[in-house]
């Protein structure tokens, strides 16, 4: 039996309601994202991400009493930035993607799991948490309009999100 929740009329996975999206990301996330990188936003450490070689990310959540966030991370430039349904909450989410542009290596990799509008629960006017609603297309335009190389975004999943990936040039 595949468990659902109603939200405005809509059936959705109730998966979507548990926390922990980013477990949908990992096995992609461990095709590209090895080495010294941040899972910013991770909401607990024991949902922070673990790249293929049992390698941990540090952890970058104000949740976690890191002392960084999304504007402040770690000195040092990192292999990947790993980050899953966070974006969406911070005031400004072009300043963040370009701070994280500057902290990666030359070739290193951003890595986004972002909830899709596709989603009404998540959308700014419903779930006052979020600021920012986001679709393949504005995080696409985004990459290419900063010059990201090698510039990959899926379609919406059954999670109702989508991933991106890109590489500092």
């Amino acid at each position: 039996m595949i468990k659902t929740k109603l939200y405005n009329g809509t059936r959705y996975p109730l998966f979507q309601t548990e926390g922990f999206a980013a477990k949908f990301a990992f096995p992609f996330a461990q095709q590209v994202c090895v080495g010294y990188g941040c899972d910013v936003g991770c909401n607990r450490k024991e949902w922070a991400y673990i790249d293929k070689n049992g390698t941990p990310a540090l952890t970058v959540d104000p949740e976690l009493c890191t002392g960084y966030d999304a504007l402040n991370l770690p000195v040092g430039s990192f292999d990947y930035l790993f980050s899953s349904h966070m974006l969406e909450h911070v005031p400004n989410w072009v300043d963040v993607l370009d701070h994280w542009h500057d902290k990666l290596k030359k070739g290193g990799v951003l890595f986004l799991y972002l909830p899709d509008f596709s989603q009404e629960y998540w959308r700014v006017w419903n779930n006052r948490k979020h600021v920012h609603t986001f679709t393949p297309e504005i995080i696409r335009a985004y990459l290419v309009a900063r010059g990201w190389d090698n510039v990959f975004v899926s379609g919406v999943d059954l999670n109702n999100s989508f991933m991106a990936i890109a590489n500092k040039p």
